[in-house]
């Protein structure tokens, strides 16, 4: 099952990174003109945008806690994403869930 990616939440997400500059601008205007032209992503920004934005509401949890997102090395087991049944790339260890790069963005409702 291939969930869409919610384009005005991403956008949100983004120009709240651009705001407190977080990021590098430049990756961050390529993304959104990909994103309002419905442009596929390329592999590397999916990565970067994934990788930036782990950043949850829940204020309460502990710093040593907020890692949550692991990126899985080559050497690292890769089972399918819950979500897509394709080859998983991170492992989230707050529901110890698998998934792919595509879809660790936003499954879980504590992210923003």
């Amino acid at each position: 099952m291939d969930n869409p990616i919610d384009f005005e939440k991403t956008l949100e997400i983004i120009e709240r990174m651009m705001f407190a500059k977080i990021g590098k601008y430049k990756k961050w205007e390529s993304i959104i003109k990909k994103i309002r032209n419905y442009q596929k992503w390329s592999p590397e920004e999916l990565e970067y945008y994934s990788n930036i934005t782990r950043i949850y509401k829940d204020s309460g949890i502990t710093p040593r806690s907020k890692i949550y997102h692991t990126k899985l090395s080559e050497l690292d087991e890769k089972p399918p994403c819950k979500e897509c049944g394709e080859r998983s790339q991170f492992y989230c260890n707050m529901n110890d869930q698998y998934f792919c790069t595509i879809h660790v963005i936003g499954h879980d409702e504590n992210e923003f």
